[in-house]
């Protein structure tokens, strides 16, 4: 038997949901948009330990997928799925930490690198060096990388951390400025033009690989280990250079971002 949904264009389907909320069109945007959900499940697994199961993130994300369906507003001439991968991730994150994941010596560590950084930096007035942030620490060169690939999981999540833009309801994570650096989607990032200043500044200031590695992970969608190839280097060193993208990101816009609300 034929499902008349399917005759239907998605457009009508949204203008229908919009309208009545019936519960049989939500069941089958939920069914149509569950490879969404394991898609993006399955780019957050990258890099997470052992002890996070892919079925878990799969099923935090169906949680962002109705969030997804419940709040999409099609007038707003957005692509559902464009809108609904923010959604999904930020559900599959904010369950992570929730259940706080994160060994509590990792998490330390990666404090404390970021507070490094942060005072090291504002001395210096540039990025700082692996060489001068190793010495900073007290800590081999050698070691310092070590470090950076132990703490590298926390930086998955650090991305993902909102600033509200002012609006109610209206929040902007990295992620959704490291996706578009160049030209972002106002639909997505609502009206808070400082706060896009801000991040893509921080975004553009990153040395030249980390910012590389940054725009090929989440806009060009390519796994740590396909940067590798392409910038000929190990999946290892990518994981490095990602990592500490992030940290100097959350770093810089820590330190400004009392300033701007």
């Amino acid at each position: 038997m034929l499902n008349p949904l399917k005759e239907k264009s998605e457009q009508e389907l949204w203008k229908q949901y919009k309208k009545a909320k019936d519960p049989k069109i939500r069941d089958f945007f939920v069914k149509q948009y569950a490879p969404l959900v394991k898609y993006v499940a399955g780019k957050v697994a990258i890099g997470m330990p052992h002890n996070v199961e892919f079925d878990d993130l799969v099923g935090f994300g169906v949680f962002g997928l109705f969030d997804a369906i419940e709040k999409f507003d099609p007038e707003k001439h957005v692509k559902f799925k464009t809108y609904a991968v923010t959604r999904i991730r930020g559900a599959i994150f904010d369950e992570l930490r929730a259940i706080d994941w994160v060994p509590r010596s990792v998490r330390q560590k990666s404090r404390q690198l970021e507070e490094t950084v942060r005072h090291l930096e504002s001395q210096l007035g540039r990025v700082a060096t692996d060489k001068e942030i190793a010495k900073a620490m007290d800590m081999s060169t050698g070691d310092f990388q070590k470090m950076i690939l132990k703490i590298s999981g926390t930086s998955i999540l650090s991305l993902n951390d909102v600033w509200n833009t002012g609006e109610e309801n209206d929040k902007i994570s990295i992620v959704d400025s490291i996706e578009s650096p160049t030209s972002l989607n106002p639909d997505t990032i609502v009206e808070k033009e400082e706060v896009k200043r801000v991040i893509i500044e921080a975004i553009q200031e990153l040395p030249e690989k980390e910012k590389k590695v940054l725009v090929l992970y989440y806009y060009e969608d390519l796994t740590l280990k396909e940067i590798g190839e392409v910038l000929a280097v190990t999946e290892s060193r990518i994981s490095q250079l990602h990592t500490k993208a992030i940290m100097r990101l959350r770093t810089k816009l820590t330190s400004i971002k009392k300033g701007i609300f």
